[in-house]
């Protein structure tokens, strides 16, 4: 009887070994992937070749990925050997993870940088952007491109979001009827549904924040000028910024640690911005009591700055108010902003600087191309005329790109303008943060995206649960330059104590 005994024992010793030796990449963060490749149950390899299969079953449905790097299980294989090594920096932060990058953030290797459109494909770029030179420093591999609103959202006003003729219509996969938000669609999507761990967008106004909010993800909207755009195909250089998408608000805090920081080829807001870089990066401010003594503006009543009376809104952000009480923060109500509706009027200017500054910034990127079949906005538009099919320039006509085509510089429309921004965002959101001593201002959705967006100023967007039918919707944290210590630890704080986020009921789907 006794060997039988210890016999069994041992049969269950050795089952718990191999239950405990399973690793399950859905759902998985940046850390316990690291675990994981520590305690040898997951190669980098293997993360690659799970991703791929992901994005082979599940792309078709939501048309978030728009091409997959031929080179990413090399470069995870390079990774692996590295970490066996014990190379420096191999076992920790993004080494071996594999991220997507939006597709108008360039890479100089078999994968295209288009925004979408066919008008880019099979150009060359010179370098890889700023951004992706940081991640390959830190050992990520670049899994692919991301599916995006064509050209950044500002082609066409009519396009839906997420729309791109290259990879046609993004879904969102928590209900497909519901706007995926753009024009960071795919970069959101794709964490979303664990087609890769984590990923890069971009914003000029919204395209970080919206999509987060829409598909149940974290994203971090940089301070402008914290992370480089140089080699992101621009809109706007006073407001263009790139930020991590990604399911924790850890795994984002990661990212953002690997790609701020000076770079020659985005030199002046770079090395302005660098300023605001904590000494020992951004990971030490993930806080569980992060929310313990911030103080936090609601303005219950006003459009753009907050919940504008929204009756429903309100109400399903009630509880959300309660927790933050509950964990320490100082909820600040009733605020007032002078003169308001001239405030907003100047709002109005953002349209008029942005059409102008997208033709000379765009220009001044394709003429740096190394090879293009377009090189200026001009060309452009005379390829969607040509190809109207390919890129359904009747379904949704080009306004835009013929809107900033007939601007000529910054002359003194274009200056108003841009003088009118800048006063509001002086006499709006920064004289409301200082007045008030705020630590962030709170915003449903994104739906203060364009006062930050103006102003260059960061924000964060945590998932904050889920509508009757069961849509997504984020809480947002803004605040003033700089001041991205402080939101990490809001936003880690309300996550940590909510936990809202869930993943998509996919099976249901496929």
């Amino acid at each position: 009887m006794i060997p039988l005994i210890i016999l069994a024992i041992l049969l269950l010793q050795s089952m718990n070994t191999i239950e405990s030796s399973k690793f399950t990449i859905q759902e998985a963060t940046i850390e316990d992937i690291q675990a994981a490749f520590k305690q040898n149950k997951l190669t980098s390899k293997d993360l690659v070749d799970f991703y791929i299969q992901q994005i082979h079953k599940l792309n078709p449905i939501y048309r978030a990925v728009i091409e997959v790097n031929p080179d990413a299980i090399h470069q995870a294989e390079k990774a692996d050997q590295q970490r066996n090594d014990k190379a420096p920096n191999s076992s920790n932060g993004l080494h071996g993870i594999p991220i997507l990058v939006k597709d108008n953030i360039a890479t100089k290797d078999k994968l295209n940088t288009t925004a979408g459109s066919y008008a880019l494909l099979n150009s060359v770029v010179p370098r890889d952007a700023g951004v992706v030179n940081k991640l390959r420093e830190a050992g990520a591999v670049i899994l692919g491109k991301a599916s995006l609103s064509e050209w950044a959202n500002f082609r066409s006003s009519s396009a839906p979001s997420g729309w791109n003729a290259r990879a046609k219509q993004a879904v969102n996969p928590y209900v497909a009827t519901l706007d995926p938000c753009g024009s960071s669609t795919g970069s959101a999507i794709s964490v979303a549904t664990n087609m890769v761990t984590v990923s890069l967008g971009t914003e000029t106004d919204g395209s970080i924040l919206c999509p987060s909010s829409a598909n149940s993800v974290v994203g971090i909207k940089p301070t402008v000028g914290l992370t480089s755009r140089a080699g992101v195909i621009p809109i706007s250089p006073r407001q263009d910024t790139v930020g991590p998408m990604c399911r924790t608000v850890a795994d984002a805090v990661y990212v953002l640690d690997a790609i701020v920081g000076f770079d020659k080829n985005d030199a002046v807001a770079t090395r302005k911005a660098s300023k605001y870089i904590p000494k020992g990066g951004y990971l030490k401010h993930l806080n569980l009591d992060g929310l313990k003594g911030k103080r936090l503006g609601i303005m219950r009543a006003y459009p753009y700055f907050g919940f504008a009376n929204d009756t429903e809104t309100l109400n399903k952000f009630e509880k959300h108010f309660d927790i933050l009480r509950q964990n320490g923060a100082i909820l600040i109500e009733n605020l007032e902003i002078i003169n308001f509706n001239h405030i907003v009027s100047m709002f109005n200017g953002e349209t008029i600087a942005l059409s102008a500054e997208f033709k000379l910034s765009l220009n001044a990127y394709l003429k740096k191309l190394v090879a293009s079949p377009v090189r200026s906005l001009a060309d452009v538009i005379a390829f969607n005329k040509k190809h109207a099919d390919l890129e359904k320039i009747n379904d949704y006509p080009q306004d835009l790109f013929l809107a900033a085509e007939k601007t000529n510089g910054i002359g003194k429309l274009e200056k108003e303008a841009l003088t009118n921004l800048a006063k509001a965002s002086k006499y709006g959101f920064e004289k409301l943060m200082t007045d008030n001593n705020l630590d962030a201002l709170v915003t449903p959705d994104s739906y203060g995206s364009s006062v930050l967006a103006i102003g260059g100023y960061p924000g964060i967007s945590v998932p904050a649960g889920y509508d009757k039918n069961g849509g997504p919707y984020g809480i947002c944290f803004g605040g003033l330059k700089g001041s991205e210590p402080t939101l990490i630890e809001i936003a880690y704080g309300f996550e940590q104590a909510t936990n809202f986020r869930k993943c998509p009921a996919i099976k249901n789907q496929v």
